[in-house]
This record gives C-alpha cells, structure tokens and sequence, in this order.
C-alpha cells in the first residue's frame, strides 16, 4: 500500500506518503493564498523523499474540508485528477477529523473542541472525544463566529488557530510536546484514512464548504426593449423636442 494524502483545508498546504504502517514522507506550507502553486511542488517532494514513484501510488486521501472555496478546491481538483490519471481510488476525510486525531494521537484525551480559520471573522469547528489515541466526532462540522459557539464547547481544550485568532473566546489551546495542532498535517490525515480504508468505510470526496463562495455569478442582463416599444418611445422624444 501507498497513500497519497493531501490537504489545503486550512492556512497549510500539506501533502504525505504513508505505507499502510508509517508515514515515509511529509511536508507542509503555511500559506493561505499560495495552495494552487505550492500543492503540486509538496506532492513531488514528498514521493522522491518516500523513494516512491507515482505509478506506485495506491491511494490517495484527501481532505474535505470544511474550508475556504478556492483553497479546498485546489486539493479536492489535484487529488481526483491524480486518483482518475492512476486509475485508482480516492477517498476524503474530514479535515477537522484529522486535526482532532492529531491531538489524540499526540497525548490528548477527553473532549476537544477543533475551531480553524473561516475568515469573515468566523471559525469551522466541531467537537470530539479522545480515547486510545484516536478521536470520535461528538457534532457535526459548523461554522459560526467564535462567540455563538455554546460556552461549553469554547471551554473545551481547542486544536487549530481559533485559540491563536481569538484568545480571549478560546482560552484553552491544546499543547502537545513536539505537535503543532495549528493546521492540518498530511501525516495525520493519512493515518486516519489507512485506519478507515482498513475498516471498509465509506470516505466520500464530498466538498464541506458549509457556506457560498466568495464569488458570485453576474446578473442576468436585462430583456432589450421590443421594436415597438422603441418606436412609440422615439415617436414621445420627437414629440416632445418639437414642443
């Protein structure tokens, strides 16, 4: 087995190889904007660091975001044309799934609050719960500005830049020795999905964008005015400048 992950969910663009045992190779980039020209670049480096050719992917994983429209499309587009020029299988997982398995992965255990950037002063963000190193999700993925999370949930330990954007509605950020559970890891999110591909679940590619695009389509243009209507509309206007 060789997995392809990937994922431009969040601030970091990321992309990892795993072996079905352990990750071989992982990079990240920390750029909300760059994802279209820093993706392709990572995916090349982590394969010739993992001594792995592309003919030797066996499956690629990719993130779902929720996450920005045109960073999460970016992974979404690479990670399907790549799996249909291979002919094989591509399989999403949640991206805030990943990030709270990090943090069971990493040491944490009990509740967890994954709260990342939505721009417009908002967060995405879910709960969970952390047991045996792995996390179980306890809702659904939202988004929401940081102060209409349920006060339960905002006094959870919080996984992702929420508690770095917003300290004073996120107090309890998670630290894990040697982790940064800022954004989303590649090696992460490929264990997750060896772990669910070994189970037999089902891992649509199904986009979790959760609100409209930034862009909006144009107007429809208006009807022109009907030959008649013109004529009746000169014949007023010649009317008039004669009086």
């Amino acid at each position: 087995m060789r997995v392809l992950a990937m994922d431009t969910a969040t601030s970091a663009i990321t992309a990892a190889v795993h072996d079905g045992e352990q990750v071989l190779a992982a990079r990240s980039a920390v750029d909300a904007r760059r994802h279209t020209e820093l993706l392709a670049p990572l995916l090349i480096e982590v394969m010739a660091t993992a001594g792995t050719a592309p003919d030797e992917i066996t499956h690629v994983a990719v993130g779902t975001g929720p996450g920005p429209f045109t960073g999460l499309r970016v992974g979404l587009v690479t990670a399907q044309t790549f799996a249909h020029a291979r002919d094989i299988t591509v399989h999403g997982v949640c991206s805030l799934d990943a990030l709270a398995d990090a943090a069971a992965a990493g040491g944490h255990d009990g509740d967890l609050l994954v709260a990342t950037d939505a721009r417009r002063k908002e967060v995405y963000w879910a709960r969970y719960r952390c047991t045996a190193g792995h996390a179980q999700p306890l809702t659904s993925p939202a988004v929401d500005k940081p102060a209409d999370l349920p006060d339960a949930a905002r006094d959870l330990p919080t996984a992702g830049r929420g508690p770095l954007l917003y300290p004073q509605l996120f107090p309890r950020a998670v630290e894990l020795s040697g982790a940064d559970l800022l954004d989303v890891d590649a090696g992460a999110l490929a264990a997750l999905a060896v772990r669910r591909i070994a189970a037999g679940a089902e891992m649509p590619v199904e986009p979790l964008y959760l609100r409209r695009p930034d862009t909006a389509a144009p107007a429809a243009p208006k009807p022109a005015t009907p030959p008649q209507q013109q004529r009746r509309r000169g014949g007023r206007q010649q009317a008039q400048a004669q009086q």
